[in-house]
């Protein structure tokens, strides 16, 4: 008999009081095993190599409970997808690369502060805020 530990998402939903049925569990693992920010069609597509009987309907049922309780954020960086990553406890920003869709995860505690302090000049405590960088690399003769 395999035992197969239970993901973070697993334990966010179970103690949301959600049921989890054999596909949400499926969904949740390929969620927590995510490196990048996939969309529907790719979690479906990942979820499917593991449980072929998993529809991209209850993939995009699935998604939405995830997202309504807080366990997963959806993004729109530009590209016309919603995409998906678990909702980290530590804060970060992302750079997405127009020309690769590639999102890169980065914190920069100087940009922290100075939003910040931004936001204090102007008459506000910031409470939250989300920073997303849009680029391109570098060609090696343009330099930096």
């Amino acid at each position: 008999m395999t035992i197969i530990k239970k993901t973070a998402i697993e334990d966010l939903c179970t103690n949301a009081g959600m049921r989890m049925t054999e596909q949400r569990r499926v969904i949740a693992r390929v969620l927590d095993a995510a490196i990048d920010h996939p969309d529907v069609e790719e979690l479906y597509s990942r979820a499917s190599k593991i449980d072929s009987g998993i529809s991209i309907s209850t993939v995009y049922r699935t998604v939405k409970l995830f997202e309504d309780a807080g366990i997963i954020e959806r993004h729109e960086f530009r590209d016309g997808r919603s995409r998906y990553e678990t909702i980290s406890e530590e804060h970060h920003d992302h750079l997405i690369d127009l020309r690769s869709g590639k999102v890169i995860e980065f914190r920069d505690e100087e940009i922290e502060r100075l939003q910040v302090e931004v936001a204090r000049r102007l008459g506000f405590k910031l409470v939250d805020h989300r920073l997303e960088l849009y680029g391109v690399p570098l060609d090696e003769s343009e330099g930096e």
